[in-house]
């Protein structure tokens, strides 16, 4: 029963062998190269390329959070069409209908936040 999941265990255990070597192999670079002395640019802190103006504390619009939402609507949307896609020989035509319901909302949700003006970035 266990033997299904060799597979996963190995590709979890070559993604993490893959990490540690680009970190060890990026160290000892750094390492023979010597450009690991810190300035003033480096160790400043930024934020999309510009320097901060105002306190982190600040206010955000509200758009920034409705197209996060979306982003991640949309995200698990496509989260659930993938293993659908690969059930639906078994899941018959009852799961495409279900499926086509599911999507169709979405489309609703998605139209209405386009009317509205939501995905509109000034």
């Amino acid at each position: 029963m266990l033997a299904g999941y060799l597979p996963v265990l190995v590709f979890i255990i070559i993604g993490v062998l893959v990490g540690v070597a680009a970190i060890a192999v990026g160290f000892l670079l750094s390492s023979l190269t010597g450009n690991r002395k810190p300035y003033g640019e480096k160790l400043s802190p930024y934020e999309c390329g510009f320097e901060a103006f105002e306190d982190a504390r600040m206010k955000f619009d509200v758009r920034y959070y409705l197209i996060a939402i979306l982003f991640i609507l949309f995200d698990l949307e496509i989260a659930f069409l993938f293993p659908w896609a690969v059930a639906l020989r078994e899941i018959g035509i009852a799961g495409f209908w279900a499926m086509m319901i599911f999507l169709a909302i979405l489309v609703v949700g998605f139209i209405y936040e386009w009317k509205k003006g939501a995905l509109e970035w000034e």
